[in-house]
């Protein structure tokens, strides 16, 4: 049978329309990427880790969750994250490597040509965090001056080590935006401020001397007892191009172990850090 010319336009129209919803990671039938021998078999109850999963953002969910499941944090900070990547990624850690985790969304942006939907439904894009633990007390709130790009930093209470505990997500300004990321800085160290005991988790596009990090550094310590902003030498680069940008701040908590891991499925290393609790031991 042939078609007409106006029925084939709108076939083509609704495939063009299901591959951008859909988009093109890989399905979750897809064989697991092997892991490892070294890899961590069960979710580790005191480490916490963040990463910017994003440019190159074309990348596979699947292999996005195999290095995280490499390490298997019990809570993980990500940022520059689309809804739908998250799904799929929370879905493989658990479908594929049995680790499972809940999550809440900080979303900053509606962008279909980020990530994916339909123009009247655009996929949703900011940070998100996993964690093996439920997470109550959400909150989600956008900087109020986001720089070149809406910004902003979401805040839950779970269990890290077997003990409650506030963590902070947030993705700051772009590079040379020193006076908004400064501002912005602000806003989240007054939400900190709040409480004896937090995670700071995030990319903060500043190394640990900029001045615009100055009120964080006045409540909290970096995981890396080594790294201090007036020392920079002892710093471990988090990119590609040799910066430091990415954080674990303490606030009240102190640090066990420290690791930076590059992945070559973004231009930011996974930063992860195991916090001595009192209760250092692998989850059941």
């Amino acid at each position: 049978m042939v078609l007409s010319r106006g029925a084939g336009l709108l076939v083509g129209a609704l495939a063009v329309a299901c591959l951008v919803l859909f988009g093109r990671s890989a399905p979750s039938d897809q064989p697991a990427r092997s892991l490892p021998a070294e890899a961590v078999r069960d979710v580790v109850a005191n480490r916490v880790m963040t990463w910017n999963i994003c440019n190159p953002c074309e990348e596979s969910d699947l292999d996005r969750a195999a290095e995280i499941a490499t390490y298997a944090p019990q809570v993980v900070g990500l940022q520059e994250a689309c809804v739908r990547d998250v799904e799929r990624i929370r879905d493989h850690l658990e479908t594929h490597y049995g680790l499972v985790y809940h999550v809440e969304y900080g979303a900053v942006l509606r962008n279909w040509g980020r990530c994916g939907g339909v123009p009247w439904r655009p996929g949703e894009y900011g940070q998100a965090v996993l964690s093996a633990a439920p997470m109550t007390d959400v909150v989600d709130e956008e900087y109020p001056d986001g720089g070149s790009e809406d910004r902003g930093y979401m805040a839950v209470t779970t269990t890290v080590g077997g003990q409650s505990v506030r963590v902070f997500n947030t993705h700051l300004a772009e590079r040379r935006q020193e006076a908004v990321r400064a501002e912005q800085a602000g806003v989240l160290a007054a939400e900190v401020a709040r409480h004896d005991r937090a995670i700071v988790l995030g990319d903060f596009n500043a190394v640990p001397g900029a001045p615009e990090l100055d009120d964080l550094w006045a409540l909290a310590e970096d995981a890396d007892p080594q790294c201090h902003p007036t020392d920079l030498g002892d710093c471990e680069v988090t990119t590609d191009w040799h910066s430091k940008f990415d954080y674990v701040f303490l606030r009240g908590i102190v640090p066990l172990e420290h690791r930076v891991r590059p992945s070559r499925f973004s231009d930011h290393h996974m930063l992860y850090t195991d916090l001595r609790t009192g209760r250092e031991h692998r989850a059941a």
